[in-house]
């Protein structure tokens, strides 16, 4: 048995889903630890298309099961819309193939609600949020006063519960000016989609407990990437959870030990969706060549993704804060029409090289990159599947990458379809 999980080592958006879809064909459990929503991940399968947001990508694929654990927050209408979407796809989605912890915090309407609130006063100093809530509902978590999933299941439970949440929440509605929230109503809605959602909870730290003494491969997809982590990210232009691949344990509950693998996603060049430091950001037509020819629009948000460069300097950093232990190179397909390709191996920061990125988000904003210049190859890789067949100067560039971030390239993807990957190694027979 080997257990693997899956991150992002950039700000997100590296092409998780496609990998995570192709590893799960050989995992039994496909579990999500963190996030919600805001997540998205695009699986091509025999030319379906989907889109997924709070289902593990595990849920494509018979005779697997999907889980959501205790780190996720939960919008229950969004999910069981998502359901409903997977499902018209042809896609089952029953109790024994989907389980969803009894502890993951729901994501109500006041949370979407603030969301968008705090965005449109931030103004020019916004974060740049999918505003869908779960920032909000990660605090009422801290805080203390959430909502849970097993709280829908006692009435009597509910009431007291909304009456706190709703005591913090209605209290600065209020002082903005805006309209309380009722207690007897959002019980109500609450109770009955409790009836639709609650048949796929469970105890997810008893069963992971037990598909690990079944010896089941077990396959954590993480969601966003380590750049957008709440403690080692570009703060405050982060997500509001921890990305990094030691959360897949406590997000799902089980032991550290139950990770074999880490295996970090990485985009041969660089996106962000949303503000926030962006040291390789390409403002030219080479920006906008790369985006139009990768299809760079957020999988969630629709918004257009900033491009750049690849920043080693960033993933060397992602991959010791993640103990990634290989990486998966993505979209090198993108890069194939370019003369020259530049990889930021440094930064100046007030005139002094540096080989990180500093913490404070003033000196982020401040650094300019340090380039190494690699010939283009100036010739096709789509579809490629065999590293002996890629151009010349396409293996410089993958080589020159590898070197620097310190890690094994265990694959490449050259395009969105599942079979175009080369396999150097995999991360379930290590």
């Amino acid at each position: 048995m080997r257990n693997v999980v899956v991150v992002g080592t950039q700000w997100g958006d590296e092409g998780k889903g496609k990998i995570v879809d192709w590893l799960s064909d050989q995992a039994d459990v496909v579990v999500r630890f963190q996030g919600g929503h805001n997540a998205g991940h695009t699986l091509v399968i025999d030319g379906t298309t989907y889109k997924l947001r709070l289902l593990p990508s595990g849920i494509v694929r018979k005779n697997k099961i999907s889980i959501i654990g205790n780190g996720v927050v939960v919008d229950p209408w969004a999910l069981l819309d998502e359901i409903k979407e997977i499902r018209s796809k042809g896609v089952e989605v029953n109790e024994n193939n989907l389980i969803i912890s009894e502890s993951v915090n729901l994501i109500l309407p006041f949370h979407r609600e603030m969301d968008e609130i705090r965005e449109d006063f931030a103004g020019k100093d916004k974060i740049g949020t999918t505003r869908r809530g779960i920032g909000p509902a990660y605090e009422d978590k801290v805080g203390r006063r959430s909502i849970r999933l097993m709280d829908l299941r006692s009435k009597s439970n509910l009431d007291q519960r909304l009456e706190k949440v709703l005591f913090h929440h209605n209290a600065i509605r209020k002082g903005l000016g805006k309209k309380i929230y009722e207690k007897d109503n959002l019980k109500k809605e609450l109770i009955k989609i409790g009836n639709e959602i609650l048949k796929f909870s469970k105890p997810v730290w008893l069963k992971i407990d037990e598909l690990k003494k079944k010896k089941k491969k077990i396959l954590f997809e993480g969601a966003q990437g380590v750049l957008l982590d709440v403690d080692h990210g570009t703060y405050p232009f982060v997500t509001s959870s921890n990305t990094v691949a030691s959360n897949a344990a406590t997000g799902s509950g089980c032991g550290p030990n139950t990770i074999h693998y880490v295996l970090g996603i990485t985009k041969s060049y660089i996106t962000r969706v949303g503000e926030g430091p962006l040291p390789t950001e390409l403002k030219d037509s080479i920006g906008e060549h790369i985006g139009t020819k990768g299809k760079e629009f957020g999988t969630v948000t629709s918004r257009k993704r900033r491009c750049g460069w690849f920043d080693g300097v960033l993933v060397r950093q992602s991959i010791k804060i993640s103990g990634i232990n290989g990486i998966v190179l993505t979209k090198l397909d993108v890069l194939d029409e370019l003369d020259e390709i530049k990889i930021c191996t440094q930064y100046d920061l007030d005139g002094k090289k540096i080989d990180y990125l500093p913490s404070s988000v003033e000196d982020q904003l401040k650094v300019k990159p340090i380039y190494k210049i690699l010939k283009g190859w100036k010739s096709p890789t789509q579809g490629i599947k065999n590293f002996d067949e890629l151009p010349e100067n396409a293996k410089k560039y993958i080589y020159a990458i590898e070197d620097f971030v310190g890690v094994k390239i265990s694959s490449i993807s050259t395009s969105p379809e599942r079979e175009d990957t080369i396999l150097l190694e995999n991360p379930f027979d290590l």
